[in-house]
């Protein structure tokens, strides 16, 4: 009995015979990835797969029947049925659309399996109905074992082909593409060793070996573009997917407003710097950096205006990077960045620093106003601070807090201790969220006295606290601390209810000067909250002032303008405070009727005590009297800035000279006040206590 390879060696073409198996591997791997594709979309997409992936494998099949039967050498004249043909190539396209479609309809089981087969009988159909087309001269006989062989193995192979294409794995197209070429391989030349033919010669009867072949390569070549656009279209979708994947991947590890690494990118990164600084025995710097104002630009200007600081921060510091791999900056929360600097030399993380400095203080342009966000910047290095990530990380914001916490420095390089003073600080601020509830909070007022006859004008409330174990606690020291924890609102509120809940039980009509900041400005409703106080403490409105500093009116100065001739029109004070730092424009003077213009008492300390000083005391005073509007003088200590004052003509003053700080009932011990005999009917302190804070700050003291 022939075998099969006996077949082939004997009865075959050997190149075309290799022709026909590089055209069916080819097409098996074009239509496993095809197939691939169809599994992972859906909808129209995955039908149009569907077409291309029934075509493909259609085209595969038929070709490489139809070059492996031009290859054979029946030793008789041949010839070929057209009508048959072009059904042997239908019959292939449709049953193999119908075995994808079933098998990539997604259910589980066998139905995959059941698909493969029917592409198997589709190509044993193909087959022996392009037998059919085939014309020889001579007797056709069947070897029924190898038929049914064929038959078996066709369905088989390609049954487990599409079982293993729907099993999840990186190798499953090739595996696939593998088994489908057997199938089809197996099916054609088992079948051709089943053909017997006893030639019969019959005169003018004859083939053209030449042609034939010519026909076979003519069918290879369109095969091969039939297919070959068929990988065309996969290889564009898969372009066009690894596209949006690096897309999505951009996406996913890089900020979309700064284009700068986000956190995910950064721990990557600082996992990979890590372990190259273990691996080279290197050190490697981490930079902890937070910018300084920017609650108070998205506060006072929106955050558009903070959206524009980061998108500008964000190209700043991407054209001072370094174009080798040393530094790298993410953005890894609101307003924070990290910075990675391999350490080569310890010159190399102070010159990034100094770049980084000039990138985050350079004024930005927003509005026709300079914003200058300001940072501070936390350094730990490893191994020399920590010997871990975690640890890294904590250092580096341990030492970034320490240098937001010094007014004289920006940069801080981590130090053993940080950890014990941080968390006194945390553990303060947690005692401070409680002080309100406790009780421990409470006001002092500091007298303001008219300078030429020394008769009392009014007070300010100074707020103080008492903590339980550490005693009495300054206001430079816990009011940085509300701010920075969100406890200024509460603490404000209580303030302003309490200060005018006291004022209003006193006999003589004195003013109350209560402080204002920035942060009032985004509560929309502040002039209702006024009111509201007012009403609820009964105090009249022409005796509540409220002092803010000029840089809270620059920073807005349209919004900040309305809102305070809101509260004006109640008919509350609006004194100017700290005048002669910071801003100070002549343009605010004219453009808002101000009460009254505080002079600083930095102007009245002994250290600034010169002629240039003095100088700007004077041209303050003289401002006042051209635009009419009352001064007074902060920080009196002595007779001599006493007098000067006089001389020169300032209304009012405030300092230790003329009274320090004192609760209340020592005030009123002292006969400068007197209490109303109603005054449980204004409220106590009690009534100060805020059910619904509100954004008004507080002044520590002087």
């Amino acid at each position: 009995m022939m075998t099969v390879i006996e077949c082939i060696a004997e009865y075959h073409n050997l190149w075309l015979v290799l022709l026909a198996a590089l055209l069916c591997v080819v097409g098996s791997w074009v239509t496993a990835r095809l197939f691939q594709r169809t599994t992972s979309t859906s909808g129209g997409q995955r039908y149009g797969w569907l077409f291309m992936t029934a075509l493909a494998a259609g085209v595969a099949i038929w070709c490489t029947h139809f070059v492996a039967m031009l290859s054979f050498d029946v030793g008789a004249p041949v010839g070929f049925d057209p009508a048959m043909t072009v059904a042997s190539l239908l019959i292939a396209v449709v049953g193999s659309t119908i075995g994808f479609v079933l098998a990539g309809s997604r259910w589980t089981g066998f139905i995959p399996a059941l698909g493969g087969a029917i592409v198997g009988l589709a190509i044993a159909a193909m087959h022996y109905t392009g037998m059919m087309a085939y014309r020889v001269q001579g007797i056709v006989s069947w070897d029924m074992p190898h038929l049914v062989a064929s038959i078996v193995l066709s369905v088989g192979l390609s049954a487990l082909a599409l079982h293993l294409a729907m099993r999840p794995g990186r190798h499953t197209p090739t595996y696939m593409a593998g088994v489908l070429a057997l199938a089809i391989v197996t099916l054609h030349f088992t079948g051709m060793t089943a053909l017997r033919v006893e030639p019969l010669m019959v005169d003018g009867s004859f083939s053209n070996p030449e042609a034939l072949q010519t026909l076979a390569i003519a069918i290879a070549a369109m095969s091969f573009v039939i297919v070959g656009t068929g990988l065309v279209s996969y290889l564009i979708d898969d372009s066009s997917q690894a596209d949006s994947m690096e897309r999505l991947r951009r996406l996913a590890l890089n900020d979309t407003l700064t284009g700068l690494p986000n956190r995910a990118n950064f721990n990557e990164r600082l996992d990979l710097e890590l372990s190259l600084a273990l691996e080279r025995r290197g050190r490697l710097a981490l930079v902890g950096i937070d910018l300084n104002r920017f609650k108070e630009i998205n506060d006072l200007r929106g955050h558009n205006a903070g959206d524009e600081v980061l998108r500008v921060l964000g190209r700043r510091i991407k054209s001072l990077l370094s174009e080798d791999e040393r530094e790298f900056v993410a953005r890894t929360g609101g307003d924070e960045f990290s910075a990675l600097y391999r350490m080569d030399d310890a010159h190399g993380i102070s010159d990034l620093l100094v770049r980084l400095g000039e990138a985050l203080f350079k004024p930005i342009l927003f509005d026709g106003a300079e914003i200058i966000p300001g940072a501070s910047f936390g350094v730990a290095v490893f191994p020399t601070d920590a010997s871990d990530k975690e640890s890294l990380i904590n250092n580096a914001d341990l030492a970034m807090y320490r240098a937001k916490a010094d007014p004289l420095r920006n940069v801080c390089f981590y130090e053993a201790g940080m950890d014990e003073k941080i968390k006194a600080r945390r553990s303060l601020a947690a005692d401070l969220r409680q002080a309100l509830t406790r009780h421990e909070l409470s006001l002092r007022y500091q007298v303001q006295t008219a300078v030429s006859t020394g008769e009392i004008r009014g007070y300010e409330a100074l707020l103080r606290w008492e903590h339980p174990q550490l005693g009495p606690i300054g206001p430079t020291e816990f009011i940085p601390l509300a701010e920075e924890n969100g406890l200024i609102l509460p603490i404000g509120e209580w303030v302003l209810r309490t200060a005018c809940a006291e004022a209003a039980t006193w006999e003589q009509p004195y003013k109350v000067a209560v402080n204002l900041s920035a942060v009032q400005f985004v509560h929309a409703d502040l002039p209702r909250i006024v009111m509201e106080v007012l009403v609820q403490t009964g105090l009249p409105p022409e005796r509540l002032e409220l002092e803010l500093t000029e840089s809270t009116i620059f920073a807005d100065r349209e919004r900040s303008l309305h809102m305070l001739r809101q509260i004006k029109g109640l008919g509350v004070s609006i004194a100017l405070d700290d005048f002669g730092t910071g801003y100070s424009s002549l343009d605010t003077l004219r453009a808002f009727p101000f009460d009254k213009i505080k002079i600083d008492r930095s102007f009245f300390s002994s250290t600034s005590a010169n002629p240039q000083t003095t100088a700007i005391i004077r041209a303050v005073l003289a401002l006042g009297k051209t635009f009419g509007i009352p001064v007074l003088a902060e920080g009196i200590e002595t007779y001599d800035q006493l007098s000067m004052l006089n001389a020169e003509g300032c209304e009012e003053a405030q300092g230790f000279l003329l009274g320090h700080p004192a609760v209340l009932s020592e005030i009123v011990g002292s006969g400068q006040i007197t209490l109303n005999a109603d005054q449980g009917r204004n409220g106590s302190r009690e009534s100060g206590t805020p059910a619904d804070p509100g954004p008004i700050a507080v002044r520590g003291g002087r």
